[in-house]
């Protein structure tokens, strides 16, 4: 009687703790997504059917890996359905705004010109940034990228000013100095060809490349100790990239796995190399020896704000060491990636590009010069295409903190917005017939009046979260091809396949391989 009298005890304990589990559970995953979807519906917006647990996850894995198989034609720039080939599908079927899921989680795709500039442009704190994987955040720090309201500000305050274009066009000497590296032993390896031509992977190039602009540029007479920097967020990419497409399991990060043991590996190995990079400029002002001019001690000085009060912690200027050495390394070492690509299978662009360069900055014996750059029309309505086409970032996502009513439809709290770069940025209506062709001449006017909707191009964004790096980005850039340009001809070699692939950014699956031959001088 007494062992009855004990089960009973033990399962209305149990029933205490589990039923309320399962009915959160039955709500999160069942009766929530069917309200959700019904009052979608109601409104003309509706999307792949909804599976419990798992969402659209499941498709959408199954139309990336068969889409991760295909090749393109080199003249063709239509990569929506390869890149994002589940959005791509939904599309069509449900049209520019429809609902997907992402686990119990309600999805909307904004594909939708009207809907994006709304959301980018709120100053009210109504759309917010999704929490970035363990990883991911590893990789990137939380900095300006992913800071949300008050600490954004603060964080702007103190990172703004490094990126002011009075200073950054100082850092033009030093960017070209990297470059002319590349250049020389590009033409050294020329020289020692028997048939006066070599092929080099150009992806591969313009990483170390542009780690050494980065590095040279942020850290000064410290580069040394950044490379060892890009070395361990090099490791933690390869981890965001194999985990890129899964489920994150939660209190996983916090398991002595393999992974997270390597990850929290490299995260002490950047914190201590960063950390001893700033203690050295923060004794040498105590020394009143400067902060320096680079962009850590730009940063460093404006944190230490008039009063000698700091703005931010040095785990935060950590972080935001982390955000411009990932975003001023691995977005622009692909963006000239892809604008070499372009060039190589457009000559007569290449040309025209050339006799710019010649005309506004000289031949190879001449230095160059920000203001003698900032000339270049025709390279940066190249530049702007490519960003077009091929932007790093193929799509973005925000998430509501509240209910809101978004040009007429009214979205619940918690929705994510999906806002898919890629085919915003070739939608006929905006951009007319030849959206999906590579047409610099519509940027003639500048980048806010090239399509039919103001700033359509939205490769860095806009509004008060626009990238503030952009500037920094697009000088190093023109000097990269200015000084390859005036000494270079090149076309992308026979054997380049054609596959573009998202991987955190848009990146050549197989390299993009280019001829090089060197001009007369």
């Amino acid at each position: 009687m007494g062992g009855v009298v004990v089960m009973g005890m033990v399962v209305s304990a149990l029933a205490v703790v589990l039923v309320p589990w399962l009915w959160a559970a039955l709500v999160k995953q069942v009766w929530r997504p069917r309200a959700v979807a019904r009052a979608f519906a109601q409104q003309g917006v509706r999307g792949p059917r909804y599976h419990i647990l798992l969402g659209n996850i499941r498709e959408a894995k199954a139309l990336m890996a068969k889409a991760s198989g295909a090749t393109l034609d080199r003249s063709s720039h239509d990569i929506v359905p390869r890149v994002l080939p589940h959005l791509h599908a939904w599309v069509s079927r449900y049209g520019k705004v429809f609902l997907w899921w992402k686990g119990s989680a309600p999805a909307l795709c904004l594909a939708n010109y009207d809907m994006v500039k709304r959301v980018l442009s709120d100053k009210t704190g109504l759309y917010v940034k999704l929490d970035m994987p363990p990883v991911l955040m590893s990789l990137m720090g939380k900095g300006l990228a992913s800071a949300e309201g008050d600490d954004w500000a603060r964080h702007r305050l103190v990172v703004h000013p490094a990126f002011a274009m009075d200073k950054i066009k100082m850092m033009t000497a030093a960017m070209a100095a990297c470059v002319e590296d590349v250049v020389r032993a590009w033409e050294a390896r020329i020289a020692a060809a028997a048939t006066g031509e070599v092929t080099v992977d150009v992806g591969h190039q313009f990483w170390e490349l542009t780690a050494d602009v980065i590095s040279h540029t942020a850290l000064g007479s410290s580069y040394r100790q950044g490379k060892e920097v890009f070395l361990a967020q090099e490791e933690l990419l390869l981890m965001v990239i194999a985990n890129f497409t899964s489920v994150p399991i939660p209190g996983m990060r916090y398991l002595p796995t393999k992974a997270n043991v390597l990850r929290w590996k490299l995260e002490r190995k950047v914190r201590a190399t960063l950390m001893a990079i700033i203690d050295e400029r923060l004794a040498a002002a105590k020394e009143a020896r400067g902060y320096g001019t680079d962009l850590l001690g730009l940063m460093l000085e404006a944190n230490a704000g008039d009063g000698g009060q700091r703005l931010m912690s040095m785990n935060e200027i950590i972080d935001e060491c982390k955000t411009f050495f990932f975003a001023g390394h691995e977005t622009t070492a692909h963006h000239l990636t892809w604008t070499t690509f372009l060039l190589g299978t457009h000559p007569e662009w290449q040309q025209r590009l050339r006799e710019e360069v010649l005309r506004e900055c000289g031949g190879a014996d001449v230095p160059l010069h920000a203001d003698a750059l900032n000339k270049l029309k025709l390279l940066t309505m190249v530049l702007y295409e490519t960003l077009r086409l091929y932007g790093p970032a193929t799509f973005i996502e925000r998430q509501t903190t509240a209910d809101v009513d978004l040009c007429g439809v009214k979205v619940p709290k918690g929705t994510v917005l999906t806002i898919p770069f890629v085919m915003l940025h070739r939608d006929e209506e905006a951009w007319g017939a030849d959206a999906s062709e590579f047409n610099p001449l519509r940027f003639q006017d500048g980048v806010g009046r090239a399509a039919a909707q103001p700033n359509a191009l939205l490769s860095f964004s806009l509004g008060p979260r626009a990238c503030i790096g952009q500037d920094f980005a697009m000088l190093e850039a023109k000097a990269t091809l200015a000084l390859i340009l005036r000494r270079f001809a090149f076309e992308v070699a026979p054997e380049y396949m054609h596959a573009p692939a998202q991987f955190l950014t848009l990146q050549p699956m197989h390299g993009v391989q280019v001829v090089l031959k060197l001009l007369d001088s």
